[in-house]
């Protein structure tokens, strides 16, 4: 029997019931709303057996809204949410109930690089791995320095890289920095947002260089995805190796599966 194949990294929203400030002209394709009813038919198609959906705004109402959808959406495994790090994580916590697996900040849109060793983040992400929660880094290049340090100091915590950290065309320090991540083993990578950034399968064989296939994890990115290309395309790229298309992400998240 097949393993099962799980996409670690999509989305959903509603442009005309929240505001995303990321969601520029550049992307005004992306202004409307997707939800479980877009995904599921793509899913069906692929033989994705689930997902995990992870935030794209930072609001703790957005993560409330996301754990009410997974308890009535069956193909829904796990929510990667926002929590407030700098307020009282445990306290946030403790109000939401369901499928969360994680939070995620919009790390690299902060301007200080050096944000995530802030002491009240610091906290903020201990409270997490405390609560045995993970967090996905969503960082570029400028912020791995700060990503790398934050693994260090938090080593019975896990923590997932979003998007291989968005390889940039010029790429030299980002595969230095990259690597140096890799080498610390209580954080895994998501093959994950690779058609809007740089060279996607070169991506994703560097990133299965420096992860290993056991620490790697297939993320469509969807709906972002279609500025580039179709679903079914974002699962190809990533190859056929059992870990990569679901067992890392069951592992990762602790999901469970219908």
């Amino acid at each position: 029997m097949d393993a099962p194949v799980v996409d670690s990294h999509q989305h959903f929203w509603d442009p005309a019931r929240a505001d995303y400030p990321w969601m520029t002209d550049d992307v005004a394709e992306l202004r409307r709303r997707f939800g479980p009813e877009d995904l599921e038919p793509l899913l069906r198609e692929c033989g994705v057996a689930g997902t995990v959906v992870v935030q794209a705004r930072q609001s703790l109402l957005e993560t409330r809204e996301l754990l009410a959808l997974a308890e009535e959406t069956p193909f829904l495994l796990g929510v990667v949410g926002w929590v407030d790090l700098i307020g009282d994580v445990t306290a946030q916590l403790a109000e939401l109930p369901g499928p969360l697996v994680g939070a995620r900040h919009l790390v690299h849109d902060e301007p200080d690089p050096g944000w995530l060793l802030r002491d009240d983040v610091q906290r903020g992400i201990a409270a997490l791995g405390a609560a045995g929660l993970v967090f996905d880094l969503l960082v570029r290049t400028r912020e791995l320095p700060a990503a790398i340090e934050t693994v260090r100091r938090h080593s019975e915590t896990g923590f997932v890289l979003d998007h291989v950290a968005k390889r940039p065309p010029e790429d030299a320090e980002w595969a230095k920095r990259v690597a140096e991540l890799a080498e610390l083993p209580n954080v895994a990578c998501k093959l994950s947002g690779l058609f809007t950034e740089s060279r996607p399968q070169d991506t994703v064989a560097q990133a299965l260089e420096w992860f290993g296939a056991d620490r790697c994890m297939f993320g469509s990115d969807w709906p972002v995805s279609l500025l580039a290309v179709d679903y079914t395309e974002t699962l190809a790229v990533v190859g056929h190796n059992d870990d990569v298309r679901g067992l890392t992400a069951i592992r990762t998240y602790g999901l469970e599966l219908p």
